[in-house]
């Protein structure tokens, strides 16, 4: 199978890395492949093996399964542009984390040309297990394509045939994920700034025994710092599922907002310059928590 990547961050590296161990034909287009920002994305390519395209069409046309590795506000704009490319029954993976409403939209895109569009929800963060993190699929064309990605040591499940039951799963478990996130964000730094840190977290621990929470606090802390931009985008993606389901996503917009606010400090440099070994790399949350408190205007404080 000639496999497609759109989207060459950290998704699609890892997929590329794994696929390519595996001797598969592995072809990818970023937006950010031009440009000097795209130069650590070209050395990777090279590295592994991986063909890279100039365009959403060039690298679709021939592929057999594309998948789709984008921010989330992109999943239906990158089917868009992908489709007219597709070849009649090729499978295109949307890995993305949109709303149900945004996987049926982008499902129209595929299937109006031929395609096989297959949703996909990843349930976890992907680092850890990488081509074999736990993923869910929806739609007509999922159990045609399950046993394909199983081959490839993908550990995919049908969800259901219908659109939008996977993305469901993935957007609602997220509004207590990345809810927690910024909740913990959000404690352990007012907590840090009334120096009653250690009495919060001995609270907890008593109410939840079951978490260490000063690894989990450095873990949020680190992967809300590395990738606030994208969650960010995800959770309103989420805020737009519950919206869709008719509530008022008041805890969602909530941590959407204070996940751009923490993209925003990272990009400004408070966590110190990407790509230096002191940035966001500290395994005491107390670290971060301080360039937060020490970073804030009176403005801010308010």
């Amino acid at each position: 199978m000639t496999i497609t990547l759109i989207g060459y961050g950290e998704v699609g590296r890892i997929l590329a890395e794994d696929l390519r161990r595996q001797d598969l034909a592995v072809t990818a287009f970023d937006l950010k492949l031009h440009g000097e920002a795209g130069e650590p994305l070209r050395e990777h390519a090279l590295l592994n093996g991986v063909t890279l395209a100039d365009s959403h069409a060039a690298a679709v046309r021939g592929a057999e399964l594309v998948i789709s590795a984008v921010t989330a506000s992109q999943a239906v704009p990158v089917a868009q542009a992908c489709a007219p490319g597709l070849a009649a029954g090729c499978f295109f993976l949307d890995f993305n984390s949109a709303s149900p409403g945004a996987k049926i939209r982008a499902a129209e895109h595929v299937n109006a040309v031929g395609g096989r569009y297959v949703e996909g929800a990843v349930m976890t963060s992907i680092p850890p297990y990488r081509i074999k993190v736990p993923l869910l699929l929806g739609g007509p064309d999922a159990a045609a394509l399950a046993p394909r990605l199983e081959a490839y040591g993908f550990a995919a499940q049908v969800a259901d045939d219908r659109l939008g039951v996977a993305s469901a799963t993935k957007m609602c478990r997220s509004v207590m994920i990345k809810g927690l996130e910024a909740m913990v964000i959000e404690s352990f730094t007012t907590a840090r700034h009334y120096g009653v840190e250690d009495a919060v977290i001995a609270s907890l621990r008593e109410t939840f025994p079951g978490i260490d929470w000063e690894k989990q606090a450095a873990y949020f802390f680190q992967r809300v710092i590395e990738h606030g931009r994208r969650r960010s985008e995800e959770v309103r993606e989420v805020a737009e599922t519950v919206r869709e389901a008719g509530l008022a996503p008041c805890s969602a917009a909530g941590t959407a907002e204070r996940q751009a606010w923490m993209a925003d400090l990272a990009d400004g440099g408070v966590f110190g310059r990407r790509g230096t070994p002191g940035f966001a790399r500290s395994a005491d949350w107390r670290t971060e928590a301080d360039r937060i408190l020490a970073h804030l205007t009176p403005k801010d404080r308010r």
